[in-house]
């Protein structure tokens, strides 16, 4: 529950209450040093065995083990002494001190530091923390730092005294003994003499016990201790060695003391005893040799007298461990660069470098053997440049060919699917089969590698290299690339063809063709016809309205000239199929066209008598199979958007058709993504490129996804990736803009017009959108499967922005202030004597547009996907029968010439601006004589302004591909949404 200011006093929480845990006293804390000792046997009699602080008298006649103990102390309030309070270490564990937080932190990691010690061993004991077992480095410095905490070390009792000393050391005699030897370890803190009683603090300290008249003098402080010498203090009293046994001890366990030695630790021989010099620490390389070119290694020491022990991973403490561990680091560093590592695998090519390289550097070093179990392989490095040959084999399919890159090293052939799989995964070496390796760093392999990486979306390297003959650049590269190339002939034809094609003779247009053609339409011909005598397909992508029908019947008939007797075949959007046979009997009416009306049609028939067919994509959906059949002369995909979604039936059925060539025409290639480029060259271009999988990795992560500043002109690596995307396509891409083709346009004038929404629309609006908002920002982590839910929700607020009535929200009393803006405008539009088409996405808005007009008395037709007489609703505004054509924008966006009008209003802004932009088209196209004046009416301050935002981030990357440089975008993700409900 939130509360606020306004939050009845009486649930509002006190401040008191609040902040009480932060005002805590700071109770005084010392930390109490303890000697503690366990009962002996004979003492405890048949009870447990007591653990009791110890005393002068206690230390010298009892045989109890004996513990440094550790716990907080409080101030007394009377006495002023440090005395056991209520902070225990099991209060500290239930949060329960009152203590400064800095204090309370110390001891709490005092706690961390020595509590698993005394859990794992040592006696019960639960009020005090033993230190005998705290194995850690961290303690000394930890102890040190309690002074600047004003946390004092003090004892809990008067005989005992206590004291933190800086450093210790650790005396070793070894001397003569009714024939055998003893061993005694004595200790001293700082400057102090020896003590009488010392004993470990794991392996990093001791402390000493002396007596002083009635009282103990407890020192401590750190010394790093072996694991020899640290027993020795832990057994408390001199070690025997019995004569027979004294030569064991000299060859097994002596050499182990004294490799323990140091500057702290001092190992000294009594009179009579003479002591072994120390056999030298060596280093042994053992090797595991294993098959498929692996092995396993591990460097270990060899320890007179302890056998083998791992390599440690930091430094040794011992002098002569330490010296030649640095030679063996040094002797690797050469032979390998890499980082040490004293124990692996190697596999491959790093095998045989290893055995090559590493082996003999260390087996080198003095101390240092090698030790190789299994069969020793035998490797070589190859030094000579590599040679490369490129050739194209013809294959049963007239559109492929295999491609054969060999690469020779000193003579020797390496087989490509290794080498490739090497370069794709960017190795620095190659091993073969025999043994013999060489290194991938080499100009000529680089450039390889850069054009396997740049053609792994065109070729499936992997299978079999296999190239359409639409990838005329690639094999420009790979020739570039080799020594010596050996192209096949029907490739060499057709990619010579290609590169020939801007600087041939255009084809005249034929005779055939009724219109004459404008220059930019000519070349357009032009382009089309070289394709398709290379049996190339393509995409004709010119701007809407710059008459791609005109030009691909302009080939068709070219075609028929040329001999052709195969129909062809041209699927468009319903909305367009009859057009195309009013184009054809406008421009074309030589051709014989057959229009398919109706599902459930064969094909056997078709023969001299038909030169097109045309149909819709919902009948080539329908009549997939049937459709399939036929061997077209050409497929042409007119308003191509409609098969960009390669997992729709449609395009799928597309898929399927059978013909000489394919071509698309679209003035919208890329709507939304770069895939939807993709899922049109894929059925024109089949080959260009062959994996989705691989365009996305390669294009449409890098390009619409990179987060790179678009103010620095974006990053370098991306502009690569765009830049081959435009050499790939170019070829089988023709784009021309109205802008640059068409000077004779009348000019086009846009306005974004912002509508205030009223008061009372505002207020329904807000709070429509704050309870979306949290809806849908909670279901953004799941977007692929709520994507239907958060779309309804955007839905939602687009009609809210509209009208209030649409979502019967407000009450049937609150207007459009939408509404009100169009009504004025288009009334003043109509009373100068013009006429406007109206768009939008909403039916329901074009009922409430069209209500409104009436009761203005402005006359208007309506076209929506309703409407079944279309031919008669459109000749009815051509007619000037009415000045208003409202229009859905789905039904009305293609296929419709309407260049009467002269205003456009768009009623709200849609996701993909390639809509908009055609619904634009219907009247500023080839045509149109007077000037188009556009009006985008979009609510101020609503979910509108992001959709037009949207609108333009996808505009941006469409010009980017297709056009100009400029930014990116990416499509309708989680991120734009949470931008749109901002």
């Amino acid at each position: 529950m939130v509360t606020g200011p306004g939050t009845p006093a009486a649930r509002r929480p006190s401040w008191r209450a609040v902040l009480a845990a932060t005002a805590a006293e700071d109770t005084p804390v010392a930390l109490g040093i303890q000697l503690r000792q366990r009962e002996d046997a004979a003492a405890a009699h048949w009870g447990p065995r007591r653990v009791l602080p110890a005393t002068a008298r206690s230390v010298e006649t009892s045989s109890g083990e004996l513990r440094l103990a550790a716990r907080p102390l409080a101030r007394s309030g009377t006495s002023g002494r440090w005395v056991q309070g209520d902070e225990t270490w099991e209060s500290l564990r239930r949060g329960a001190w009152r203590v400064d937080p800095a204090r309370l932190r110390w001891f709490a990691t005092l706690y961390g530091i020595a509590h698993d010690a005394r859990v794992l061993g040592g006696f019960a004991d639960s009020d005090w923390l033993t230190l005998d077992g705290a194995d850690s480095d961290l303690l000394w410095p930890h102890l040190r730092a309690a002074t600047a905490l004003g946390i004092p070390i003090v004892s809990t009792r008067p005989d005992q005294h206590v004291q933190l000393g800086d450093s210790g050391s650790v005396d070793l005699r070894i001397d003569p003994w009714e024939g055998g030897l003893t061993l005694a370890a004595t200790a001293r803190i700082d400057d102090a003499e020896a003590a009488a009683l010392a004993r470990p603090l794991g392996h990093v300290g001791v402390y000493t016990v002396d007596r002083v008249a009635d009282a103990l003098r407890v020192r401590f402080a750190p010394v790093a201790l072996g694991a020899g010498v640290r027993a020795l203090l832990a057994a408390g009293e001199p070690v025997v060695v019995p004569a027979d046994e004294a030569e064991d001890f000299l060859r097994d366990a002596y050499p182990r003391l004294a490799r323990e030695t140091t500057e702290a630790v001092v190992l000294a021989a009594g009179a009579g005893v003479r002591l072994p010099r120390p056999q030298r620490t060596s280093a042994v390389v053992t090797v595991e040799q294993r098959p498929r070119d692996e092995l396993a290694y591990a460097i270990v020491w060899q320890v007179p007298g302890a056998g083998r022990m791992p390599l440690a991973a930091a430094r040794e403490r011992d002098d002569e461990r330490g010296e030649l561990r640095g030679r063996i680091e040094n002797a690797w560093a050469q032979a390998t660069g890499e980082p040490f590592a004293p124990a692996g695998g190697r596999a491959g090519v790093d095998a045989a470098e290893f055995t090559t390289r590493v082996l003999p550097a260390l087996e080198g070093l003095d101390d240092v053997r090698v030790e190789i179990t299994g069969v020793r392989r035998s490797y070589r490095e190859l030094s000579g440049d590599p040679r490369i040959t490129v050739r194209t084999v013809e294959t049963t399919d007239a559109d492929w060919f295999e491609l054969g890159v060999h690469v020779e090293v000193e003579g020797r052939r390496i087989p490509f699917r290794p080498l490739f799989t090497a370069l794709a995964q960017r190795r620095k070496k190659m091993l073969l089969s025999d043994g013999a390796y060489f290194a991938l760093a080499h100009p000529a392999l680089d450039r390889l590698r850069d054009l396997i990486e740049d053609s792994r979306d065109l070729v499936e390297w992997e299978t079999g290299a296999r190239v359409s003959r639409y990838q005329v650049d690639l094999w420009s590269d790979f020739e570039d690339l080799a020594d010596q190339s050996e192209p096949a002939a029907r490739w060499h034809a057709a990619a010579e063809g290609l590169r020939r094609s801007p600087t041939a003779p255009a084809p005249s247009p034929p005779t055939g063709l009724a219109t004459t053609l404008r220059p930019y339409q000519r070349d357009g011909f032009a382009w089309l016809a070289a394709l398709r005598d290379a049996r190339l397909g393509g995409v004709l992508a010119d701007d809407m309205g710059l008459g791609k029908t005109l030009q691909l019947l302009a080939l068709l008939v070219h075609a028929r000239a040329q001999g052709e007797i195969r129909p062809a075949l041209v699927v468009a959007p319903t909305s367009v199929v009859t057009a195309w046979r009013e184009q054809a009997a406008r421009h074309a009416p030589g051709l014989r066209v057959r229009i398919v009306e109706s599902s459930g049609q064969r094909f056997d028939d078709i023969g001299a008598d038909t030169d097109v067919v045309v149909t819709s994509y919902a009948l080539l959906r329908l009549d997939a199979d049937a459709y399939a059949v036929p061997d077209w002369s050409t497929v042409v995909l007119d308003e191509a958007q409609y098969v960009k979604n390669p997992r729709t039936r449609v395009h799928r059925a597309a898929l399927a058709l059978r013909g000489d060539v394919v071509f698309a025409a679209t003035g919208t290639p890329l709507e939304n993504s770069l895939t939807d480029l993709w899922a049109i060259l894929s059925l024109t271009s089949p080959g260009l490129f062959p994996s989705a999988r691989r365009f996305r990795e390669e294009y449409v992560l890098p390009i619409e996804h990179g987060r790179v500043d678009e103010n620095l002109g974006g990053g370098p690596a991306r502009e690569r990736r765009l830049g081959r995307l435009r050499r790939r396509v170019r070829p089988f891409l023709l784009r021309r803009t109205k802008d640059l083709v068409a000077a004779d346009l009348p000019p086009r004038q846009e306005q974004d017009v912002r509508v205030e929404l009223s008061s009372g629309h505002r207020a329904v609006y807000e709070r429509v959108l704050q309870r979306e908002r949290r809806k849908i920002l909670g279901l953004l982590d799941d977007l692929d499967s709520q994507r239907f839910i958060v779309f309804r929700s955007l839905t939602l607020l687009r009609l809210l922005a509209l009208a209030p009535s649409l979502v019967d929200a407000g009450g049937p009393g609150l207007a459009s202030s939408k509404l009100a803006a169009l009504r004025e405008r288009l009334g003043d539009v109509v009373a100068e004597g013009h006429r406007a088409l109206v768009f939008s996405q909403f039916t329901s808005f074009l009922d409430v547009v069209a209500a409104d007009l009436r009761a203005a008395g402005i006359g208007f037709v309506r076209l929506d996907g309703s409407t079944t007489r279309r031919g008669e609703v459109v000749d009815a505004f051509r007619r000037g029968d009415e000045p208003v054509f409202l229009i859905s924008l789905k039904a009305g966006g293609v296929g419709l010439t309407l260049t009467e009008a002269d205003y456009v209003f768009l009623l709200d802004p849609w996701w993909n601006p390639a809509a908009e932009q055609q619904a634009i088209d219907r009247t500023h196209r080839i045509g149109q004589e007077r000037p188009v004046t556009v009006y985008r009416l979009i609510a101020a301050g609503t979910i509108e302004e992001k959709v037009l935002d949207l609108q333009r981030r996808k505009a941006r990357l469409a010009s980017s591909v297709l056009d100009a440089d400029g930014a990116f975008s990416t499509a309708l993700t989680a991120a734009d949404i949470r931008d749109l409900l901002a």
